[in-house]
């Protein structure tokens, strides 16, 4: 039998009309957007931006939890470029690309930290073995 789970926090978004003129709202008001089919025009965003940008937030959260770990300093100016990109071949499928941006840290600790952060971050942990994923220290 699994292991119960303790849930720390649950999102709750209601969308309707999907990528093509719809809409996205939290159960709080917090994120309330329109959405847009990829390079189409329109002032809607997307859902691969969308998680281009969860994605990001949360890599940085577990970067800070390793570097404490580590018993190391994050850069306060530490950020994470994330590149999702929707492919078709043969069907949809994404691949990511995550830059990680740590100045000041020497190369080999920066690598080291952004390797432990890609097994701590619940996003990483998701689409492990799903999607092709590129961590690169920039």
């Amino acid at each position: 039998m699994a292991e119960a789970k303790k849930v720390q926090y649950t999102a709750k978004a209601h969308t309707t009309g999907g990528r093509d003129g719809g809409a996205s709202r939290t159960s709080d008001g917090r994120l309330d957007v329109k959405l847009s089919i990829p390079g189409a025009p329109g002032t809607g965003t997307n859902p691969e931006q969308l998680f281009a940008a969860g994605w990001s937030a949360c890599y940085i959260s577990a970067m800070g939890h390793v570097a404490r770990q580590m018993k190391i300093k994050l850069p306060a100016d530490t950020a994470v470029d994330a590149e999702v990109d929707l492919c078709l071949n043969g069907g949809y499928s994404l691949q990511v690309r995550l830059n990680v941006s740590l100045p000041g840290l020497e190369r080999d600790v920066a690598e080291s930290l952004v390797k432990a952060a890609h097994e701590t971050c619940p996003y990483s942990k998701a689409t492990r073995g799903n999607i092709e994923v590129v961590t690169t220290v920039v």
